[in-house]
């Protein structure tokens, strides 16, 4: 996997201050996005050992309240097997931070469904890890900077916690 840049101080991308990994690779290719130079897979920089310590190096500061993922696009299946170790070790050294996710992909229309394109074996078991998905395409049609973490109304903001206890997709509400 290759990303294109890490945002040590982000506070457009989710809760507080983040640092965010903008990922390489998206088969979305929306109309009017913000990072299109991060469609192409080879993009950037390998996402390597020493990447992670960077992250990591961010994460260990106490202001930083957790990661976001960001693209490209998180959920393509390149992605999601390079991904899902390293969350797997930001859970362990980070429990308290959140993880957010961003995807031009939906939770219900693509990623809990069997033979979509981003669907993989890895899938549940990232989407396990994270607090909050946004899904779905960026929409230049219904983009509104007003909008809380997000680019066009279309898109969601889920309580990935609230929507595993409920089975049932459940809205963050900013808690």
């Amino acid at each position: 996997m290759n990303y294109g840049e890490i945002k040590k101080c982000d506070i457009a991308d989710g809760p507080g201050v983040r640092v965010t990994l903008f990922v390489s690779g998206c088969t979305n290719h929306c109309k009017g996005c913000f990072q299109p130079q991060t469609w192409d897979f080879d993009f950037g920089k390998p996402f390597t050992e020493e990447t992670e310590q960077i992250i990591f190096d961010e994460l260990d500061k106490p202001f930083i309240c957790g990661l976001t993922l960001l693209g490209g696009d998180p959920f393509e299946p390149q992605n999601q097997r390079a991904l899902v170790p390293f969350l797997h070790k930001v859970k362990e050294r980070y429990p308290d931070k959140t993880i957010w996710a961003y995807s031009g992909f939906t939770l219900d229309g693509h990623l809990w469904k069997d033979g979509s394109h981003p669907r993989c074996e890895v899938t549940d078991e990232m989407l396990s890890m994270l607090d909050v998905l946004v899904d779905g395409p960026f929409v230049e049609e219904q983009k509104d900077i007003r909008l809380l973490f997000r680019g066009s109304a279309n898109q969601r903001l889920i309580d990935m916690n609230e929507t595993r206890k409920q089975g049932q997709i459940v809205l963050w509400e900013g808690n």
